[in-house]
C-alpha cells in the first residue's frame, strides 16, 4: 500500500476523516474482496496525485464493522468522499481511476487543483 494511503481504524476515524480539514476519500474494503483488490491501485494513484491536498484512506470492513454499519455499507468496494465531516460523494463497485480522481477533484478549492 502507498505511503500516502492512511489505514483507517476505529481509533483514528474521527481525527482522520470527521475532523479533517480537506476532502477525504475512504475506500471501504475487505481482504477477501476481489473487486477491492482491482480498485486498490487506482485508489493509491489518487492518494499520490492529491497528496497534501486531500486525504485518502482505506477502512477494512471486517475489522471495523461498526463504522461500515454507520454509513450503510452493504457492498464493497464502496468509495465515500467526506468534506467537513459529511459524505458528499459515493460510488459502489470497482470504478476506474478517472472517476475516483474526479470524485476528489470536485471537492478541492480552485487554488488546490
Amino acid at each position: 500500500m502507498s505511503e500516502n494511503v492512511v489505514v483507517l481504524t476505529s481509533e483514528n476515524w474521527k481525527k482522520e476523516v470527521i475532523e479533517a480539514d480537506g476532502p477525504v476519500l475512504v475506500d471501504f474494503w475487505a481482504q477477501w474482496c476481489a473487486p477491492c483488490h482491482m480498485v486498490a491501485p487506482a485508489v493509491e494513484r489518487v492518494a499520490e496525485t492529491y497528496a497534501g491536498k486531500a486525504t485518502v484512506g482505506k477502512l477494512n470492513v471486517d475489522e471495523h464493522p461498526e463504522i461500515a454499519g454507520e454509513f450503510g455499507i452493504r457492498s464493497i468496494p464502496t468509495l465515500l468522499v467526506f468534506k467537513g465531516g459529511q459524505v458528499v460523494e459515493q460510488r459502489v463497485g470497482a470504478v476506474p481511476h478517472p472517476m475516483i480522481a474526479e470524485m476528489v477533484e470536485k471537492q478541492l478549492t480552485p487554488a488546490q487543483v
